[in-house]
């Protein structure tokens, strides 16, 4: 009953008595209205509540509360198609069980919504498996080793470190720029990493327990990920960028609400914060145009300066 009823009705849909007894006739179920009735009212205490419209002399049935509204499933559903860290199988996969989730009139429209062929997704069929690994091992205070591979140019995935495993006490996992990420403790370099989950291999649960405690306690993982760049190693600097009054909605996009912002005159203001000042941070803020000038540290401007140079020898070239 509650399958037939949350497969077959919602809040645009409903289903007689009549049509109940025929579908569980199909399932070589038989059953008086009586008794039907009974076990609507039961499915109503039990938490699936059904509403009851009189047309005429037909009564029909509609199931009005779900754990899920359609809404929450489309963004479901394109959180799962856009996620390039999941392989376009295993995308597909879940999206089908989310459609289980929602009447077949409702499933129908999630499936017109979908677009996962041609997207851009991980080739790793591991991932899901990987991710599981991490987060036991974090629940149970454990390290972990894997394998790390890289693209060469002829599209094959090409390990690492000659194939040595790599063994890493896991902390917290962080999505940026699309990918999935371990943040983890190195003890042999003594310092925090991170690792893109896509590209693990071979993930093993050690037994000998994580390091890094204190490390880490140092970090705050919202604010790792705010001041990394396409998770891209640098050295943690104070920055300051002297920006044009129409970006501070991009200044806010990207480092939170909470950024210091200076006014500078009418025009202009200036932004300081803390980021790990990688070639990626230069690029990011070169991407922005006229509108946006690193001022400090001087450091920094100099390395502006001979990436500016760099590319203008790279290109003339």
């Amino acid at each position: 009953m509650a399958k037939i009823l949350l497969e077959n009705t919602d809040a645009n849909h409903d289903i007689t008595l009549q049509e109940i007894i025929d579908k569980l006739a199909l399932c070589n179920v038989t059953a008086e209205r009586k008794s039907l009735y009974d076990d609507i009212a039961q499915l109503d205490n039990f938490g699936i509540k059904i509403k009851k419209t009189q047309y005429g002399k037909t009564y029909h049935y509609q199931v009005i509360n779900r754990d899920f509204e359609l809404a929450e499933l489309k963004l479901l559903v394109d959180s799962v198609a856009s996620a390039k860290f999941i392989t376009e199988k295993k995308s597909n996969e879940l999206i089908k069980k989310i459609e289980r989730l929602a009447s077949k009139q409702d499933a129908s429209m999630l499936q017109r919504q979908v677009y996962v062929s041609g997207r851009v997704k991980a080739m790793n069929n591991d991932v899901m498996a990987n991710v599981d690994a991490i987060h036991k091992a974090i629940s149970k205070n454990l390290k972990i080793s894997f394998q790390y591979f890289q693209w060469n140019v002829k599209k094959e995935p090409e390990l690492r470190k000659d194939g040595a495993r790599y063994v890493i006490s896991p902390w917290g996992l962080s999505w940026d720029d699309e990918n999935y990420y371990l943040v983890g403790y190195d003890s042999e370099a003594d310092m925090i990493k991170h690792y893109r989950v896509d590209k693990m291999l071979h993930i093993k649960v050690e037994t000998k327990r994580r390091e890094g405690r204190n490390k880490f306690r140092e970090i705050d993982m919202a604010a790792y990920a705010k001041k990394m760049f396409n998770m891209f190693d640098g050295e943690e600097q104070n920055v300051e960028i002297l920006c044009d009054n129409s970006l501070a909605g991009v200044m806010i996009d990207r480092f939170g609400k909470d950024v210091r912002m200076l006014k500078v005159d009418d025009e202009h203001f200036r932004v300081l914060v803390k980021v790990a000042a990688s070639k990626h941070f230069i690029h990011w803020v070169m991407a922005l145009g006229e509108g946006a000038k690193i001022i400090g540290p001087e450091s920094l401007v100099k390395e502006v300066q001979d990436e500016i140079k760099r590319l203008a020898e790279q290109y003339n070239n």
